[in-house]
């Protein structure tokens, strides 16, 4: 029974009956009605004006009298403005409630046929998952449950960065200051060991990098440097700064923000610290013993030197182990797993295709390009002169294997959208060398996540460890449990469980929430709030709901299909059930798993207030408390689809 397709097709009639135009289900615009109206749909009728030839509150009029007369269940209407609100019969929401509120698979959609992957996470082996990658997993992982829901068959895989200079820095860091410690002498989870050893590699880098700032070689570079016209136009850049910094200090502290008598470092506007700001890089390359040692070491690797492999396949398998320990707590899974030292050399044959199908040219020296000019993009280089692969031919050659692999139509990939051109470089190269899928790509770009405290650095050993986190969340989760006391009587196993249940969907829920493309800000505190738009609110509506199905359960349900008037609230209620499928579908559509996160939330908020307006189990007739138990039921069992397609459990108790 699809109410919405049905007003439709009566609005179709009708606009054929009535004004002799023939119309289409895109040509009507129809949304559920606003809360301050009475109705349930609203269908606008001002496009019709330029074939009815009257005004739209008349169309309206006239609109509404002809479906009421022609579809079933549309009982009354109103006319506000050329806007046609919609009532329907409350048998109409009886019947639709009895069909639902015993199904707890309500909203999942039938195999559609079609396949699709996504790939997330996808994190280096030089460090542990943080705060960042979480916001990537649990986008990728509510992304592939909310497609498998709407109908797709599913492949969840990740391609995992395992070779390069950053992972031969934790090595080399690890060779010439571990003296032999592994995880298991130190205690250290596994991931988090290896990463360790990467900060240090940068913190003995950083030393190592100021002293010869310091040495004659050092402040040789920096005079050659003062000479040149780019040192004039720095020069001038921080004097514009300086200036600029300064009027800021000078207003706060005239507006008391700043003591007075605060100054500026100087030295942040100086040359000096500008050129060795910008030189670093070179100064690794060129003039670097660490840097010579670590490139030494990748040099060793991709020679395939037995003992340099054996070191590079020792310190991965920790960091796949300490990876698969946060995986778990996390609650996500992958199907296949595809490893860059496995991948950097795929993509060669597609751009030999390439070049003899004119998708590609050379250059002189050899190197191989795409003119994407065309496409609003620019010259691409996608061979390097001495034939080796650039991250674009891997990555050609990758999504190639893996339509191999699957057969997929459609590739989402949920990666930053720091990498936004990259991707529309590869999708327009894909497309133009005709590959099956090409029409079918997505890039799931999210926006970076901070802390209160402000941005994160991986070398610097600022970042927020996606482990740190969790255990955070889930001792917030503990704090409140403890001064609400509502788990006593519980075994510490139960009430541990309850607790990790509440902790992760507050991070969850407050990441998944805010639109992908939105930078955000996560706060743990604000996060387990029971009162905000958070994970825990929505868990106490389904938990409220088995409170009450367990206090009235146990008896027939019949006389629910007598309760002959139904109030607004529950109306209201009935509609956002109602609306659930349709969601999903959208949801998979757009790529967007914070609409189902804010629908479960608004869900919520409708049941929250139900309760607390009106009686279920002492409802003024037995008609009436059977038809809010089978509300009560539907709610929880969408509230629990609609919270599990974000990789969220609901605890029975809180």
């Amino acid at each position: 029974m699809n109410i919405i397709e049905s007003i439709q097709e009566g609005v179709i009639r009708a606009v054929k009956g009535l004004y002799g135009a023939e119309i289409g289900p895109a040509d009507i615009t129809m949304s559920a009605t606003r809360k301050e109206f009475e109705g349930d749909y609203t269908v606008v009728t001002f496009p019709f004006t330029r074939f009815a030839r009257k005004k739209p509150d008349e169309i309206a009029e006239e609109m509404g009298q002809h479906l009421v007369r022609e579809v079933a269940y549309v009982q009354k209407f109103n006319v506000i403005k050329g806007f046609l609100n919609l009532s329907l019969s409350d048998a109409f929401w009886r019947r639709f409630l009895e069909e639902i509120c015993r199904n707890e698979q309500f909203g999942m959609q039938p195999p559609n046929g079609h396949k699709v992957l996504v790939e997330y996470s996808s994190p280096n082996t030089n460090k542990p998952l943080h705060l960042g990658h979480i916001r990537n997993i649990l986008l990728g992982w509510s992304t592939s449950c909310i497609l498998e829901a709407a109908g797709y068959e599913v492949a969840r895989v990740q391609v995992i960065n395992d070779r390069g200079i950053a992972i031969c820095k934790s090595m080399l860091a690890w060779e010439k200051y571990a003296n032999g410690a592994t995880p298991g002498s130190t205690g250290i989870k596994s991931d988090h060991f290896v990463g360790d050893y990467y900060v240090m590699f940068e913190q003995k880098f950083q030393k190592e990098y100021q002293d010869w700032q310091k040495s004659d070689a050092g402040q040789a570079q920096l005079q050659e440097w003062l000479g040149t016209n780019e040192a004039r136009r720095a020069e001038k850049e921080l004097a514009q700064k300086r200036e600029k910094a300064l009027k800021e200090l000078e207003g706060k502290v005239a507006a008391g923000e700043l003591p007075p008598g605060s100054s500026l470092r100087e030295e942040d506007f100086s040359p000096g610290k500008f050129f060795f700001k910008n030189f670093k890089d070179e100064y690794f390359n060129q003039h670097s013993k660490l840097g010579a040692e670590a490139r030494a070491m990748l040099r060793r690797w991709e020679e395939g030197d037995e003992a340099t492999v054996a070191l590079w396949r020792r310190m991965n398998d920790w960091v796949y182990e300490g990876f698969n320990e946060t995986y778990e707590k996390l609650g996500v899974r992958f199907d296949k797993l595809y490893f860059e030292s496995e991948t950097y050399l795929l993509g060669k044959d597609m751009i030999e295709k390439g070049l003899e199908e004119g998708v590609f040219y050379r250059k002189d020296d050899g190197s191989a390009w795409a003119d994407l000019t065309g496409a609003k993009l620019d010259h691409k280089a996608v061979l390097r002169s001495d034939g080796t692969s650039l991250y674009i031919t891997q990555d050609l050659g990758t999504a190639h294997l893996r339509y191999q692999d699957f057969g997929v139509e459609k590739m989402v990939y949920v990666v930053a959208d720091e990498q936004n051109y990259h991707f529309q470089v590869l999708f327009e190269l894909l497309r133009r060398l005709k590959e099956p899928y090409a029409d079918g790509l997505y890039h799931l770009a999210y926006g970076m996540v901070d802390l209160p405290t402000g941005k994160m650095k991986s070398r610097e050993g600022t970042v927020v460890d996606a482990d740190d986190l969790i255990a955070e969340v889930v001792e917030e989760a503990r704090k409140n449990s403890l001064e609400r006391d509502t788990l006593a009587g519980l075994s510490a196993e139960e009430q541990q469980t309850i607790i990790n249940q509440i902790g992760l969907a507050a991070l969850k829920f407050f990441i998944i929430k805010v639109h992908p493309r939105k930078r955000m800000t996560f706060d743990p505190k604000e996060s387990v709030d029971l009162q905000g738009q958070t994970g825990p609110y929505v868990q106490n509506a389904y938990v409220r709901v088995q409170s009450v199905l367990r206090k009235g359960g146990g008896q027939s349900l019949s006389a629910a299909a007598d309760y002959d008037k139904l109030e607004s609230q529950e109306r209201e209620i009935l509609s956002q059930l109602y609306a659930f499928p349709e969601l999903i579908r959208t949801a998979a559509e757009e790529y967007d798993p914070s609409s189902i996160a804010n629908y479960c939330y608004e869900l919520a908020k409708a049941f929250h207030r139900f309760y607390h307006d009106y009686s279920i189990l002492s409802a003024e007739t037995q008609a009436a408390r059977a038809f809010r138990l089978q509300l009560s039921q539907a709610v929880a069992n969408v509230l629990k689809m609609g919270m599990k397609l974000l990789g969220i459990d609901m605890p029975e108790r809180m």
